[in-house]
């Protein structure tokens, strides 16, 4: 099946593709884009255990080294004030992690962006195609409205004005019958009357969602650069009780990190099993939904030379209908006006109809080509197989940039803050008060000299 044009699947949709994937046996599963199937499903959720697996490892590392940093350090000799070795070490270490994390934020902006344009073109693809199905309706209830009044009127009034000449009154049923007849084919074009599915309606929940999505995702970037900017201050300070307050989020911003990592990878190998072939996906998945037949869905969905217009052989009778009634139209203005003048404003209103119908006629022919409506398929696809994906896999490297980052200050902050002063109670004294217990212990020396 070819591709709809401009869209080609991109070397990161060929690599995510080639990717293995297993169920919860690790049982080889097709990478081909099945999200119905159960073992499909497992291997994503695998995916997303896999980052859960990734947590529980890195939790059980930073317990571990802290655990053997505070019980495995030799003890300070007695009366010892100079900070034990390793300390600087220690906090430039948990300095340049946290401004990797906050060059992974800027990088999960971009990404976020990214994603949310993707899908905004996915969005506006949508809503076009609605538009130009409700436009088809539209046009042909129009229509056929107006040449269902034409017969039910002005035909009618023509056919009891000729009473007396039937060549005039056959020549009038002639164009009531190919009037029926053109109003009978433009009914079969209407081909989204009815139908279940609604782009409209699929565009607003795709916006939902993403609107969700992109929301939580600037919270959980901004929570991660505050967490970063108040660290680095608490450091910058000396605050101890800062510093522990925002360990504890350290801990809470990894747990998040690592659960996004998941969804993201989940969603990118997902979306690139569909991306690699979407079009044996999107045509069954239409059909189930709208009950359409082959030949409709094949022809805007692919719209290429091997496969022709399905309304083709109702255009065709329709325009030889349309001629048909033009022609008995003038033979009957020419013949009967002169003798019937009652019948010239129901001629002219019928020329009228004729002529709007017409041009409704015309946009339908270039409604129903199917340059629109695949134009939209191919916006879907490029927003959602090149935007969004690209914009997740930014998500991704922010992910693991934030994880590694909090993992990194998570064993080097409490490292950190046990080289602080031992309390910042007298940080602000001054030290020529009499109550200063520094001024105090020296004041007592220099009696005792005395």
């Amino acid at each position: 099946m070819g591709a709809p044009p401009g869209y080609r699947p991109s070397a990161w949709v060929h690599l995510l593709h080639q990717l293995p994937r297993a169920d919860f046996q690790l049982r080889p599963v097709p990478s081909g884009f099945a999200p119905q199937e159960q073992e499909y499903q497992q291997a994503l959720l695998l995916v997303v255990a896999l980052a859960g697996l990734g947590l529980g490892l890195s939790l059980i590392l930073i317990a571990a080294y802290l655990i053997r940093v505070c019980c495995c350090r030799p003890p300070e000799p007695p009366g010892s004030k100079s900070p034990p070795p390793g300390g600087g070490c220690v906090t430039w270490s948990c300095i340049a992690a946290l401004l990797v994390g906050c060059a992974g934020i800027g990088i999960g902006f971009y990404g976020n962006s990214e994603t949310s344009d993707g899908v905004s073109q996915l969005s506006s693809a949508l809503l076009h195609a609605n538009h130009t199905l409700s436009t088809i309706d539209h046009l042909v209830l129009e229509t056929v409205e107006r040449l269902g009044e034409a017969v039910r009127t002005e035909l009618t009034t023509l056919e009891e004005v000729f009473t007396q000449r039937t060549e005039l009154v056959a020549a009038t049923r002639g164009a009531r019958r190919q009037a029926e007849t053109v109003a009978q084919q433009l009914q079969g074009l209407a081909f989204w009357q009815g139908v279940p599915l609604s782009p409209l309606q699929v565009a607003e929940d795709v916006s939902f969602v993403e609107e969700y999505r992109w929301l939580a995702y600037v919270l959980l970037l901004l929570l991660e650069l505050l967490v970063c900017l108040f660290t680095l201050l608490g450091l910058a300070k000396q605050s101890k009780w800062l510093v522990i307050v925002m360990t504890v989020m350290s801990l809470v911003v990894l747990v998040l990190s690592w659960g996004s990592l998941g969804l993201e990878a989940a969603t990118a190998l997902g979306l690139s099993d569909f991306c690699s072939s979407p079009d044996t996906y999107v045509l069954n998945l239409t059909q189930e939904e709208t009950g359409l037949g082959s030949d409709i869905l094949n022809y805007y969905f692919l719209c290429n030379q091997a496969v022709s217009n399905p309304f083709q052989q109702r255009l065709t009778l329709s325009q030889r209908a349309l001629a048909n009634i033009h022609s008995q139209l003038q033979g009957l203005e020419r013949e009967a006006v002169p003798q019937f003048p009652s019948a010239q404003k129901s001629l002219l209103s019928l020329e009228e109809t004729l002529n709007v119908t017409e041009g409704n006629f015309h946009q339908l022919v270039a409604l129903l080509h199917c340059r629109s409506l695949h134009k939209d398929y191919g916006t879907a696809l490029r927003g959602l197989c090149e935007d969004a994906l690209e914009g997740l896999l930014f998500l991704l490297l922010f992910s693991l940039l934030s994880a590694g980052a909090l993992a990194t200050a998570l064993c080097s902050l409490p490292r950190a803050w046990a080289l602080f002063p031992p309390s910042d109670d007298y940080d602000d004294t001054d030290d020529d008060d009499p109550f200063n217990p520094q001024e105090s212990k020296r004041f007592v020396q220099w009696q005792s000299s005395i």
